[in-house]
């Protein structure tokens, strides 16, 4: 399960409140970088039990848009995994788009093994009263009905703002449309204090599009909604942060397995502005 909010990428009114509707004020996310990376994805660990021997792949993830007319995301995750005599393919796609002012979010994904489609899940969730509704459309029309949730855009400025305010330490309900798109997860996120890029820290094309910029380090881990007691989180991710929203050395961890993507390309492409 990777969660497409690691990419979903981005003020400081994210989280305030309306006195007039007592629903959450439009968020303004300035300085939110539209851009294409690459990621070369490896093994870092796995258990004997998840019959896993090797693992390689590659992530590309693309960001666009702007606070006036929203933000898109398009998102694949290729691997080659090897378990055994037997070698398979998987392919998982995802398209995203968030209205930050409406606080409306489409999502559609698809995950294949061996070019074989294994499920679909498309449909659109928003704000309503107290919480969030669902309406899916595949793999079947259905409504669903949630607490209210923060979308995975408004989640990463959301992290950006506590990022710049020195907070160490927070949580948040989140909804992504990962999985069956019917349920939400509990998060706790923890950033390290801003880093300064040293020398060697970068490479290639990284280093002309970063240099000089400073990042937090930040480890996400997501734990299910609906567990009771004491649980170990579902799944963990952390990465360099910078506050273009631009992130690099990623480790995602699964449990059984843990894969490390290092940042191969980034292409920053032209910012839409607003009329």
């Amino acid at each position: 399960m990777l969660r497409s909010s690691f990419a979903a990428v981005l003020a400081l009114s994210a989280g305030a409140v309306s006195p007039a509707s007592g629903l959450a004020a439009p968020v303004v996310a300035p300085g939110l970088a539209p851009h294409r990376a690459i990621y070369d994805i490896e093994l870092k660990e796995a258990s004997e039990q998840s019959g896993i021997e090797s693992m390689r792949g590659r992530m590309v993830y693309e960001f666009n848009g702007s606070q006036c007319t929203g933000y898109t995301t398009s998102f694949r995750f290729v691997t080659e995994i090897e378990s055994g005599e037997e070698v398979s393919v998987t392919d998982q796609q995802i398209k995203t788009f968030e209205d930050l002012v409406t606080r409306r979010f489409d999502f559609d994904s698809k995950s294949y093994t061996d070019d074989k489609l294994d499920k679909g899940v498309r449909g659109a969730a928003v704000v309503a009263g107290s919480g969030i509704k669902v309406e899916l459309q595949e793999p079947a029309s259905r409504n669903v009905e949630l607490a209210d949730a923060k979308f995975p855009a408004e989640h990463m400025v959301d992290l950006i703002r506590q990022a710049r305010n020195g907070a160490r330490f927070f949580e948040a309900r989140i909804f992504d449309g990962t999985e069956d798109g019917d349920k939400s997860y509990l998060t706790t996120t923890i950033v390290g204090r801003s880093e300064a890029a040293k020398g060697g820290d970068h490479a290639g094309i990284v280093e002309q599009a970063l240099a000089e910029a400073s990042y937090w380090p930040v480890s996400i881990a997501y734990f299910d909604d609906k567990a009771i007691g004491d649980q170990l989180p579902v799944y963990t991710q952390s990465f360099k942060l910078y506050d273009n929203g631009v992130t690099r050395d990623l480790t995602l961890d699964y449990g059984d397995i843990v894969l490390s993507g290092r940042l191969a390309k980034l292409e920053m492409l032209e910012a839409a502005g607003c009329n």
